[in-house]
């Protein structure tokens, strides 16, 4: 079933659908300017750096003017916070009701050398009756209302998750179409892997070295390096991901808003959970916009016994 077709099966709020379908719009878009990166010179840095003082790549900046268009286009979108930007950017028109947190690339370092890459996206609901500003974005996790992440890879794939559950849509690229491919998507029972920065290691506590010891015995390792597509892969076929905190980012290194927030709602409706180690990521109050936090998501029965 094609997406369009399946949001008005799922009978999603209408302007809830016309987001989801502006991000599988823009996403369309990105898919084809990633199959012809090194055609249209798209590879490497703008020799800027971003807000979190990382470089910013030039794949960055037109997927994130991309999807802020397609937003604007949609007519339902009031805000959006994004990594990318200092600001939030105020796109609010008569019928807007929804705010947007994104990572419009994530797993930019991958760009250049053709592994997997990603886009993710937290939606809440506005409050029509309140002018927007940048607390208007800083909402619990627990209060988003669908998020969604899309994997650039073998294939393009889109993962949403709603009051419906989580599904799987993967891009046909002959029709622009999105088709479904999996429906009610849950963490296998049984875990498979586990997904951490081996090179982080000397900056971790002796608790969560001795942790990953006992893991390394009953799952097998696998990272990526890009949190959208160890992510995924950990969702299908059981697993765990973490980057936790350490000597380095005492307090963790991905953002709650972009990433943290918009994956554990997604593995939360898919039976599984996101913790910092501590606290159940949903349910962080935030601060800021660029907050960032530690991460260990995926496998309950597996994390219950993970220590940081």
């Amino acid at each position: 079933m094609e997406l369009k077709k399946y949001l008005q099966y799922s009978k999603l709020d209408s302007g809830l659908s016309s987001v989801l379908l502006a991000i599988a719009q823009g996403s369309i878009l990105i898919q084809k300017k990633i199959s012809r990166l090194s055609l249209e010179g798209l590879e490497g840095s703008t020799g800027t750096k971003n807000i979190q003082n990382e470089d910013v790549k030039k794949l960055d900046i037109l997927a994130n003017d991309i999807f802020l268009e397609k937003f604007k286009e949609s007519k339902n979108v009031a805000m959006v916070g994004c990594e990318e930007l200092e600001k939030p950017k105020i796109i609010q028109n008569p019928i807007s009701k929804f705010l947007i947190n994104m990572d419009p690339l994530d797993g930019s370092s991958n760009i250049d050398v053709g592994v997997n890459i990603g886009s993710i996206f937290g939606i809440w609901n506005g409050n029509k009756d309140y002018s927007l500003n940048e607390n208007s974005l800083l909402k619990p996790g627990r209060e988003q209302i669908a998020s969604a992440y899309v994997v650039y890879g073998s294939c393009t794939l889109m993962v949403i998750a709603s009051k419906k559950g989580v599904q799987c849509f993967t891009l046909d690229t002959l029709n622009d179409l999105f088709i479904l491919s999996k429906d009610n998507i849950h963490v296998p029972e049984k875990c498979k892997y586990y997904s951490v920065n081996y090179g982080n290691f000397e900056y971790f506590s002796s608790d969560l070295q001795k942790s990953l010891i006992n893991l390394q015995k009953t799952y097998s390792l696998r990272y990526i390096g890009s949190l959208v597509a160890d992510f995924h892969r950990n969702l299908l076929e059981g697993g765990v991901f973490l980057y936790p905190k350490d000597n380095k980012n005492p307090n963790g290194k991905l953002r709650l808003m972009y990433e943290a927030n918009p994956l554990s709602y997604i593995v939360e409706k898919a039976g599984g959970i996101g913790t910092t180690g501590k606290k159940n990521i949903l349910d962080i109050r935030p601060s800021t916009l660029h907050e960032r936090v530690p991460l260990i998501i995926g496998n309950s029965n597996v994390i219950e016994n993970i220590f940081v």
